[in-house]
């Protein structure tokens, strides 16, 4: 399933390609968010054009909305969405943090209110893995409990072993045709935990491992440690995901220390804030400087925003409320992830990835704004509707 072509003298960065039931991945890679069975703002065309390998969507939501009947009936989530590349789907497990006010944890999973209209519902990891099965995902991941940051040692050991636990249940569980699953290793700051965890689930030999419980509100110092104490602990041949991350300075960063795969709301969610993304930092379009700016979003980008559009004119479609404003921006944003994706693997490729990771940490700039936006991504549920 993963295959290690190359690793990087200079860091633990890594080169390979991730085969699924709907194609071949290269890594390192960035997994666009489809929450609900759409990427925000953006269309399948579109997405393929920029080079999307693979996107993510969530088992919570879709089971939600608009429920398993439908998406069964439709033949899986592949095709209600017309989607023919690689599929990831969350197994709920975030909402059991995100959605702790109208969450019970139960020895056998989670009990929820819904967000929508208050009515119950149980996700377990029998009930997590059956609805994946039925999306027909091309990676499931197993149900986990993703602790708060900065809960107790008491809390976090619970949540570890409800973790370990689960991912067994899990594992057992029938699968669509072709599916893999990954586990993931919880335990937040503490070595130990993270050891331990990562080791329960190694031994159960999954897929591919995610780590989970980062960009849960830590500072990013503590984000980076939890990633260093687990990564020795996963195997070399499978896939490493890190959950919820980041900005395209970590994206490299945490490439160096060895994470093949990715997933983010943050650049379509600050592009509805008028935020745009560069290789130089983060810029707010809506600013009044721009007004008379007929510049592109960057220069020398290739997504078509950039190639058709000025600054001035997006300014002003998102200063007026225009959906192309937002579209566009969304656009530029997924396009320039996908680009550090790239340039990330023709430089592991070449040989020259401590050249470029060195060229480009230096000459980024992060906007304290996006960086408040990554923390608000922890803090509330992202993209319910």
């Amino acid at each position: 399933m993963f295959e290690l072509l190359k690793t990087d003298p200079s860091s633990k960065a890594r080169l390979g390609k991730l085969t699924t039931a709907h194609g071949v991945v290269d890594t390192p890679v960035f997994m666009s968010v489809g929450t609900q069975a759409s990427v925000k703002a953006l269309d399948p065309r579109e997405l393929i054009e920029m080079g999307t390998q693979i996107i993510l969507g969530n088992t919570y939501h879709l089971n939600i909305r608009p429920g398993m009947e439908i998406i069964s009936a439709a033949g899986g989530l592949h095709k209600f969405m017309n989607w023919s590349l690689p599929i990831l789907t969350d197994s709920g497990g975030f909402q059991v943090f995100s959605l702790a006010k109208i969450r019970k944890i139960k020895a056998h999973g989670v009990e929820f209110r819904s967000h929508l209209d208050g009515s119950l519902l149980f996700l377990g990891p029998k009930e997590a893995m059956n609805i994946q099965r039925i999306l027909g995902s091309d990676i499931a991941m197993v149900f986990d409990d993703c602790p708060p940051y900065a809960c107790s040692s008491k809390e976090l050991h619970a949540a570890v072993e409800r973790t370990v636990r689960w991912a067994k249940e899990c594992r057992e569980q029938p699968r669509a045709e072709g599916q893999k699953v990954f586990g993931i290793v919880q335990g937040a700051n503490n070595a130990g935990l993270r050891e331990a965890c990562a080791k329960y689930l190694v031994d159960m030999d999954f897929d591919g491992y995610a780590i989970g419980g980062v960009s849960v509100g830590e500072p990013e110092p503590e984000m980076m440690e939890a990633i260093e104490m687990t990564e020795p602990h996963l195997p070399a041949n499978k896939a490493r995901y890190a959950m919820g991350l980041g900005t395209p300075a970590q994206l490299v960063e945490l490439v160096a220390r060895g994470v093949d795969m990715f997933d983010c709301v943050l650049p379509t969610r600050v592009a509805r804030n008028g935020t745009a993304f560069t290789r130089f930092g983060t810029i707010q379009i809506k600013g009044g400087s721009f007004k008379s700016d007929f510049r592109p979003v960057e220069e020398g980008c290739e997504c078509f925003a950039c190639k058709n559009f000025t600054r001035a004119y997006l300014r002003h479609l998102l200063n007026v409320n225009e959906i192309l404003g937002l579209r566009m921006l969304s656009v530029h944003n997924s396009h320039m992830y996908l680009k550090v994706m790239e340039d990330m693997r023709r430089h592991l490729a070449a040989g020259t990835f401590a050249e470029f990771r060195k060229e480009f940490i230096a000459n980024y700039r992060p906007s304290a704004k996006v960086l408040t936006a990554r923390v608000k991504r922890a803090l509330i549920e992202d993209d319910r509707g």
